[in-house]
């Protein structure tokens, strides 16, 4: 099922993100943890292509049994940074082969050597690029992509931000996730502007629940999201407890959730670190409000 379709219905969907192994030895254990989360029924799941495409060989073996053996729609991921046309031409055919139908356009994370190349050698300088591409190779895929509400790290101030967005839906992006949020009024004032700048498509807010202290550091240098004092406090509080930090943390994340829900978020994503566990608690608790 695309996404586009999925998400123009008018119900409350929730959906997962996971990650391939970082190693040829970890596949097994990576791909028993996305079929537990499969085997929870989301409403789509996400699988990230990996910093570099480093591991991008394993995207498509994880979304494509995701959707062969548990039926559940799924997202691959594709990042064009450092990449060549010959490169993404053969992943999109790829992607062709494996009845993948939605894909997740991004440039990528920089790695420090990236950083420092010269850029204006690169044939994907940003998204944008690589959603011309995917629209021109004639691939019927549904095209995502990124959003930051709280301002791409790399643009001069909001305004900009907006209107590279808009540049993007324009190209063919169908829909938006947005980077981790942990303070739900800076989505709805992101989601004002962006309706006022004229991006309509739909928005499915990034949600990631802490469960333990350790990713708080982590979460802010990927992302650079502004903590709440409530979040802030909470870590204090439990952060040397995990079991209670774990706990704590996915309440954060489902009271987040029913907020967005309550005013009238319906597609939310959850980032969730291949953690099956979390991702049932989370599903859980909100049995009712779902069905």
């Amino acid at each position: 099922m695309k996404l586009s379709e999925l998400l123009q219905k008018d119900t409350l969907t929730l959906s997962f993100e996971v990650f391939p192994p970082k190693t040829d030895s970890a596949f097994d254990s990576v791909k028993q943890a996305t079929e537990e989360i499969a085997a929870l029924h989301p409403a789509f799941m996400s699988v990230t292509y990996g910093a570099g495409g480093g591991t991008s060989r394993y995207t498509l073996d994880i979304a494509k049994n995701i959707k062969d053996t548990y039926n559940v729609p799924t997202l691959a991921h594709l990042t064009c940074v450092s990449s060549t046309r010959e490169t993404v031409m053969q992943k999109i055919e790829e992607m062709k082969a494996a009845g993948i139908e939605n894909v997740m356009a991004l440039r990528g994370d920089l790695t420090p050597e990236l950083e420092q190349s010269d850029r204006s050698k690169w044939a994907y300088r940003h998204a944008v690029d690589l959603i011309h591409d995917i629209k021109e190779s004639g691939a019927d895929f549904c095209i995502g992509g990124a959003c930051y509400p709280e301002i791409h790290p790399e643009s001069a101030d909001q305004k900009e931000d907006i209107r590279y967005l808009k540049e993007k839906v324009d190209a063919g992006c169908e829909f938006l996730t947005t980077q981790m949020v942990f303070d739900n009024n800076l989505l709805y004032n992101f989601l004002y502007k962006i309706r006022e700048a004229g991006i309509t498509v739909p928005v499915m807010p990034g949600i990631m629940p802490i469960t333990n202290a350790k990713q708080v550091e982590r979460a802010i240098k990927l992302s650079g999201s502004f903590m709440p004092q409530r979040f802030k406090s909470l870590v204090d509080k439990f952060g040397s407890n995990p079991d209670a930090m774990k706990q704590a943390g996915i309440i954060y994340a489902t009271d987040q959730i029913i907020d967005l829900f309550a005013n009238g978020v319906k597609n939310v994503h959850v980032y969730s670190m291949n953690k099956p566990d979390v991702a049932a608690k989370i599903l859980d608790n909100l049995s009712s409000i779902l069905n």
